[in-house]
């Protein structure tokens, strides 16, 4: 065998015990994880004697080895998703790691049984006023033009941008060791009494009811009122005439919760269309308006979010400060109109395909949100209900954000909309179905989210060259704005793999236990 032979097919030496490799694998921590034996020190040494020889019969191959070892890793830890090779690598890994603990419901972190008590009166206990102060990171992560500007391949550690997810990925493991366990660690954090404890349809629909649902009757109807009242005080204290409002966000869809009520405001004024660029005047009439708020009958109910270049945010404290609506209101000119051609909006597309400054492509894109808001309310009562849960899901089943790992991104509530959508939809769009059914479908999909490939063509056909041109480029997970070719809305979240594992710990929940799909829902058996 010539040395090119003998180097792709590395050769065994047979001694009186077992077979010797020609590997070495670097300690015997490497071996627990990949469940490769180490051979005795009498083989070991022979191993080395062997290799230092330059007959070529024992060629040392170590990338090659790595490649066989950790192609095939069939052993999956159900606690904190590492791999393994063999059932002994995995008990020896559970016992070295997991054995006597337990997780805290609270943040996901493994702690000893023992102490888990004393984990939790250190850790969590917060003053009522903590509970209930306005999370302002979260107000500020609001995104109502669905502009992605690649968060998917910014890493959720550094926030250093890359020019693939790949290349993001690979240096959050070099650079920030992000490992298996670590993703369990900082992503699980159910919170107490959460819904997956629920143990029926019945159980689901009655907690859905109590805690999730919006206000209803009396209460919704002085709510109402009372949004209503703030948007005529917001366009009387804008100081330039508005032309057009346009209105959407979760409220205006009809998919709010009791926790997250979303209202978007754009204010279309003419005047900014004679100014170019109007970004310096933009801002101005914001900053403008923030200030005339602070000094109306409303300004102590109204609680400002950090400024923005071109956005005015903030909470309004609503029917006797009993819940908050989060506001995002922007301006800009009306671009479109109140009904635009086909081929105008055509020529907006093309707009937005070709221009290269991005906050301008973010205040053309408004004109866009009426499309947004329609699709979504399209969908029958059902469906919306559906998106409440997946909604709640995300509220109450992820790990707060850290220092650590402050630039990680969950999917927007407007992905998590059409994501809801389109499993509905291939269910083939039922009136009356099953909450637990659709959630576990929606669940099983989010674990397999690298295979979302998901396109609609109700605002642009399939030969349209800016779809042609988006869809050859595309990267999965993949979900085309249905009123916006330019944009995949799966680009907003950088932490897919976290909402895998979060998933596939949920389906393992009561809520679950035991469910089997039934019609409609028979397609999620190939998942």
């Amino acid at each position: 065998m010539d040395q090119a032979a003998a180097w792709t097919r590395p050769q065994t030496r047979t001694t009186g015990k077992r077979p010797i490799g020609t590997y070495l694998l670097a300690s015997t921590s490497d071996c627990h994880r990949t469940g490769f034996v180490l051979p005795d020190d009498q083989q070991a040494k022979t191993l080395r004697r062997h290799s230092q020889q330059k007959d070529g019969l024992f060629d040392l191959n170590p990338v090659l080895h790595w490649e066989r070892m950790w192609a095939r890793k069939p052993y999956n830890c159900e606690r904190c998703g590492s791999d393994f090779v063999s059932c002994t690598a995995l008990k020896h890994h559970f016992q070295q790691k997991h054995l006597g603990k337990v997780h805290c419901e609270k943040c996901g972190q493994e702690v000893l049984r023992e102490k888990l008590q004393d984990h939790s009166k250190s850790i969590h206990d917060r003053s009522t006023m903590e509970t209930h102060k306005l999370n302002w990171e979260n107000l500020e992560e609001r995104n109502i033009k669905n502009m992605a500007t690649k968060i998917s391949q910014t890493c959720r550690m550094c926030s250093r941008h890359f020019g693939t997810i790949l290349s993001r990925e690979n240096h959050e493991i070099q650079e920030h060791h992000f490992t298996a366990s670590k993703r369990a660690q900082m992503s699980t954090g159910f919170s107490p009494h959460n819904m997956l404890e629920c143990k029926g349809p019945q159980e689901l629909q009655r907690f859905a009811d109590k805690k999730i649902h919006p206000a209803s009757g009396s209460q919704h109807a002085a709510c109402v009122a009372e949004v209503g009242a703030l948007l005529q005080l917001i366009q009387g204290c804008f100081p330039v005439p508005a032309s057009r409002v346009i209105q959407g966000g979760s409220y205006v869809k009809g998919t709010d919760t009791q926790g997250r009520s979303e209202i978007d405001i754009v204010l279309l004024s003419d005047l900014f269309a004679n100014v170019n660029p109007c970004k310096k005047q933009l801002r101005e009439g914001l900053e403008a308006l923030r200030e005339n708020l602070k000094r109306t009958s409303h300004g102590n109910r109204i609680l400002m979010g950090k400024r923005t270049p071109l956005s005015l945010r903030f909470n309004f404290l609503c029917t006797e400060s009993l819940h908050s609506h989060s506001f995002e209101i922007m301006a800009y000119y009306d671009v479109l109109g109140p009904t635009p051609s086909t081929d105008l909006k055509l020529h907006l597309y093309r707009k937005l395909h070709l221009c290269n400054d991005s906050d301008e492509a973010q205040l053309c894109a408004l004109a866009l949100l009426p499309y947004q808001v329609d699709f979504v309310k399209a969908s029958v009562s059902r469906v919306k209900e559906l998106i409440r849960l997946m909604m709640h899901w995300f509220k109450t089943s992820f790990a707060s954000t850290t220092e650590e790992n402050k630039f990680r991104r969950l999917p927007s509530s407007y992905t998590v909309e059409l994501l809801t959508i389109y499993i509905w939809e291939r269910a083939e769009k039922p009136l009356f179905f099953s909450l637990v059914q659709g959630m576990r479908a929606v669940l099983k999909l989010l674990v397999r989210y690298a295979e979302i490939d998901v396109v609609w063509h109700r605002h642009y056909h399939r030969k349209f060259p800016i779809f042609v041109k988006v869809y050859q480029k595309h990267t999965r997970p993949f979900i085309l704005d249905p009123v916006n070719p330019t944009i995949n809305v799966c680009d907003t979240c950088n932490a897919w793999d976290e909402v895998a594992h979060v998933a596939r710990r949920s389906l393992l929940k009561p809520l679950f236990s035991r469910v089997r799909a039934e019609p409609p829902w028979l397609f999620t058996n190939d998942w």
